[in-house]
C-alpha cells in the first residue's frame, strides 16, 4: 500500500509544471556593472548544475532498479533491460555512468560521509570526481560540504594534493613537514607521488634522498620530471626487442645514466627505439599490402587502360624490395630502403 501511495505521489508531481525559470541579466544593459552579471549568471549556472546532478543521479538510480529487475526475472542476457535503454534512446555506457553515479552517492551517504542534503553544494563534475577519490578526501570534500562550501572540481583537486601531501609514503619528512608548514605548495607534491607511483622501489629510494636533501620547489620539480622521464624508460625497454636479444642490465644503465645527468637523453633514446621498431612492423604490413594489390592490379590492366598501367608502373616499386624516396622539395636528398623477408 504503501509503495502506491509513493507512486500516486510521484505521477502527481509530474504533472506539475517545474519552476525552472530564471531572470537573466539582459547582456546589452550597460548599467550592469561586470562583476554583478557574472554573479548573476553564476548562480543560474550553480542552479542548472545541481539540478543536473540530482537528475543523472536519480536517473541512476532507476537504471539500476531496472537492471536488478532483470538479474531476478530476466532472461540471463539482459534483454529486457537492454530494451529499455533502446526504447528511451541510452547509450549502454550511458546507463553505467548514471548507475555509478547513483552508487557513488548512496555509497557516500549510506557510510556516513555525506549528508544527503550537502549534495546541492557540489558542481556534477566535482560529485564524480569526489567519489573517485581515496576515502579520506571524500570525508574532506564532504565536510567542506556539509558547512555549506561550494565543492568545484577545483576544491577536490585541492584537498586531494593536501591530503597527498600529508599522507603519502613516498614523500620523506622534510618534506611532509614543509607542506604541514604551507611553505611547500602541494600543488607541486601531487604530481611527484603520482609519478613516483609507477617506480620500483629501488628509483623511489634514489628520488626520495635528492628531495629530502633539497625540499624546494625547484627540486620537487626536477624530481617530477625525472620520475616521469624514469617510468617512460623503464616501461618503453621492456618492449624494445633489440635490447631483449642482448644481455643489457637496465636498471644498472638507468643508475648509470642517472649518474652522469643524461637520464633523459637515455630515456629518450630507448623511447624512440621503441617507436622505430614499430613503425618497421608497420612499414613491413603496409609493404606486403601494397605488392598484393599491385599484382592484383597488373592482372587486370593491360593496353585499353593505358593511365591505369602508367599508375601501377609509377607505384609498384613501393612493393619491390628496393624503394628509393626523396626526402627533401629540391631532390637533392634522397634515401633508399631495402627490405629482405627473413625465414
Amino acid at each position: 500500500m504503501q509503495s502506491t501511495d509513493n507512486f500516486d505521489q510521484l505521477a502527481a508531481a509530474l504533472q506539475q509544471p517545474v519552476d525552472f525559470d530564471f531572470q537573466l541579466p539582459d547582456p546589452d544593459d550597460e548599467n550592469i556593472p561586470e562583476v554583478e552579471f557574472q554573479k548573476q549568471l553564476d548562480i543560474a549556472w550553480q542552479v542548472c548544475d545541481r539540478f543536473d546532478l540530482q537528475t543523472e543521479i536519480w536517473r541512476g538510480r532507476i537504471l539500476r532498479a531496472v537492471r536488478d529487475r532483470e538479474k531476478k526475472g530476466g532472461d540471463g542476457r539482459g534483454t529486457g533491460f537492454l530494451k529499455w535503454l533502446k526504447e528511451r534512446d541510452i547509450s549502454k555506457s550511458q546507463a553505467y555512468a548514471w548507475i555509478q553515479l547513483a552508487n557513488s552517492a548512496d555509497t557516500l551517504v549510506q557510510q556516513g560521509k555525506l549528508d544527503p542534503r550537502a549534495i546541492n553544494n557540489f558542481s556534477k563534475r566535482a560529485f564524480v570526481e569526489t567519489a573517485k577519490s581515496a576515502p579520506q578526501v571524500q570525508i574532506m570534500v564532504s565536510e567542506a560540504a556539509q558547512k555549506g562550501d561550494r565543492i568545484t572540481t577545483r576544491e577536490v583537486r585541492q584537498l586531494t594534493e593536501e591530503w597527498t601531501a600529508m599522507s603519502s609514503e613516498l614523500l620523506p619528512e622534510p618534506v611532509k613537514r614543509k607542506a604541514a608548514e604551507n611553505t611547500l605548495p602541494p600543488r607541486y607534491i601531487a604530481p611527484l607521488v603520482k609519478e613516483m607511483e609507477k617506480l620500483p622501489p629501488s628509483h623511489q629510494k634514489s628520488l626520495q634522498k635528492e628531495i629530502a636533501q633539497n625540499p624546494d620547489v625547484d627540486t620537487l620539480k626536477q624530481a617530477t620530471a625525472d620520475a616521469r622521464s624514469l617510468a617512460k624508460y623503464l616501461k618503453a625497454a621492456t618492449q624494445v626487442q633489440a635490447l631483449n636479444e642482448e644481455e643489457v642490465d637496465i636498471e644498472t644503465a638507468l643508475i648509470e645514466a642517472q649518474r652522469i645527468g643524461c637520464l633523459n637523453i637515455a630515456a629518450d633514446l630507448v623511447n624512440q627505439s621503441f617507436q622505430l621498431e614499430q613503425t618497421i612492423a608497420k612499414l613491413y604490413v603496409t609493404w606486403k599490402r601494397i605488392g598484393n594489390l599491385a599484382d592484383r592490379l597488373y592482372v587486370d590492366t593491360g593496353a585499353s587502360t593505358p593511365q591505369l598501367r602508367a599508375l601501377l608502373n609509377c607505384l609498384e616499386s613501393y612493393g619491390g624490395e628496393v624503394m628509393e624516396l626523396q626526402i627533401s622539395s629540391t631532390g637533392k636528398h634522397a634515401i633508399r630502403l631495402q627490405i629482405q623477408e627473413m625465414a
